[in-house]
């Protein structure tokens, strides 16, 4: 017979359980429980998924790239968790570059596309191409004035109701700044 103290100091040893860690990770970082789920199937996923989270401070931003970008460069490559090209740190700084409004989220994907081809650190390849995004409103705005001028017909639809054509505007603007200009700041400017 087990006396409690023998089984309270077994449980103490043993790792957190995928079913607790699938809680913890609906409760703390706000997931589905498929998300969890998929997550916590593989210790390591969980561990490399949390060290994202922790580093790029968004949990669910975290959930998406691991899950969606990450395992899709590795099923292609046929690589486990532990094998990826691509740090949890590195990730996670990465994250970080697109919640500081430093790159867009499709400059995120450029970025992470040679990050797996090099393993460099996103804030170098960054740096090296010059990738930062536009966020000062005197490039934009100008390129902003120079494509309404050369499309005065459309700037007439967009404001006699034909409201979608914002996106081609805004895609003017992301066209002129080589994609730099930050999408949300061309769309309200």
């Amino acid at each position: 017979e087990f006396d409690d103290g023998f089984v309270a100091g077994i449980k103490s040893t043993l790792p957190e359980l995928p079913d607790d860690k699938k809680a913890r990770f609906m409760r703390e970082y706000g997931l589905s429980a498929y998300d969890a789920g998929v997550l916590v199937a593989e210790q390591e996923n969980a561990d490399y998924y949390e060290d994202v989270a922790k580093m790029s401070g968004d949990a669910k931003l975290a959930n998406n790239w691991v899950a969606n970008n990450l395992f899709g460069v590795l099923n292609t490559k046929g690589f486990a968790i532990a094998q990826s090209p691509v740090s949890a740190d590195h990730l996670g700084k990465l994250l970080g570059l697109i919640k500081s409004n430093t790159i867009s989220s499709r400059q995120a994907k450029d970025v992470f596309e040679i990050m797996v081809e090099t393993g460099q650190d996103p804030d170098a390849i960054v740096r090296e191409r010059g990738l930062t995004q536009i966020t000062d409103t005197g490039p934009i705005d100008a390129a902003i004035d120079k494509i309404m001028a050369e499309n005065a017909d459309k700037v007439v639809q967009y404001r006699s109701g034909k409201v979608q054509l914002m996106g081609w505007f805004v895609g003017q603007v992301m066209k002129a700044t080589q994609g730099k200009a930050n999408p949300a700041l061309c769309t309200e400017l």
